[in-house]
């Protein structure tokens, strides 16, 4: 389990609702940790709102970054593993990736959706906590 100075989930969650997208809150949260590069930031910008069509879930996108950004290219695949327990972990809870489908019945502007897609953070960091 992943120990840090502060609280990555807190963070993620506070910055989400502070005019950070999704995927980049999950990003500059573990940034501010020391995990990953505030470069990564930048990067998760495009991946935001199913990467703006609906599709990947942005908090799991910015969540599939972290763990590349910590284990991509191990020769033992160990990016690969975390990756797929990572999807299969978010699936068996929420039942889908994909942003339209976790997002159903929400306008996208709302703070109903604003809420729900915070709880999809939070959620996204915690899986990541116990898997680093």
């Amino acid at each position: 389990m992943l120990h840090t100075s502060i609280d990555v989930t807190e963070k993620a969650c506070e910055y989400f609702n502070n005019g950070y997208s999704c995927s980049e809150s999950v990003i500059k949260a573990f940034s501010d940790a020391g995990i990953v590069s505030e470069e990564l930031v930048g990067v998760a910008t495009s991946f935001s709102g199913g990467m703006s069509s609906g599709c990947l879930c942005g908090a799991v996108a910015g969540s599939q970054m972290v763990i590349g950004a910590l284990h991509g290219k191990d020769k033992d695949n160990t990016a690969r593993s975390l990756a797929k327990e990572f999807v299969e972990r978010f699936k068996a809870e929420k039942k889908a990736t994909c942003c339209k489908f976790l997002s159903i019945g929400y306008e996208f502007s709302s703070p109903e959706r604003k809420q729900k897609c915070t709880e999809y953070v939070k959620f996204c960091v915690e899986i990541l906590k116990e898997l680093l």
